[in-house]
């Protein structure tokens, strides 16, 4: 779950800021990013900060606590949990009340880009090629579904019924280590937009750092 969680925030982050717009439904007012193609039976762990919420309002005596902010916690707490560092994070975010099935499926990342592609949209959300080799570094936890595998890769999936099925995104999915970028050393990135990362391109030195 600490992957998912991770997950969430990033996707979160990149729609319109950090304001736990992915964590509403839809409704007449509002174009769930739950929807979008990013986030569309793959994007987890509602119910967790739904569970957080609650418990923090019982001990607070009212809702001052946003789940933008817990989300945000959620996220350090997961990858101090799987051995990483820990960080300050401020808080006092607020929550949106509206969402973007759209922009999400704009905004969002997808495991097909390739590297110029990977660099235009963290550039869109004010990040560089650091913070783009940087962040991908999440990889290190968790699981991808075969539909998302790189082409090759997709060839061990199977025929029929079998999108779902999951493997690590480095060898060892639960612990927050280096070895997503020692997977792309290899060449064994799991996914497109992970090898992207070095393929002979500007960000090459990054992933070796």
């Amino acid at each position: 779950m600490g992957a998912s969680l991770l997950r969430l925030h990033f996707h979160d982050c990149f729609v319109q800021g950090c304001d736990a717009s992915n964590l509403l439904d839809s409704t007449s007012t509002i174009d769930s990013e739950k929807n979008a193609n990013p986030n569309n039976n793959s994007a987890r762990g509602f119910e967790v900060i739904d569970q957080i919420k609650n418990e923090v309002d019982k001990i607070c005596g009212c809702p001052v606590v946003s789940c933008a902010d817990i989300l945000a916690v959620a996220a350090r707490d997961s990858v101090v949990a799987f051995g990483g560092p820990a960080w300050n994070v401020p808080l006092g975010r607020r929550d949106s009340p509206t969402a973007s099935q759209t922009l999400a499926d704009i905004d969002l990342p997808s495991p097909t880009m390739d590297l110029a592609e990977l660099i235009k949209i963290f550039k869109n959300q004010g990040l560089d090629e650091r913070d783009l080799v940087a962040l991908s570094g999440g990889h290190t936890l968790g699981f991808s579904q075969c539909r998302f595998f790189a082409e090759d890769l997709q060839e061990n999936c199977p025929r029929t019924g079998g999108d779902g099925n999951l493997s690590p995104l480095d060898p060892t999915p639960a612990r927050f280590d280096t070895g997503y970028f020692s997977n792309l050393l290899e060449e064994k990135g799991l996914l497109e937009s992970d090898q992207a990362l070095l393929s002979g391109g500007s960000t090459d030195e990054l992933v070796k750092t």
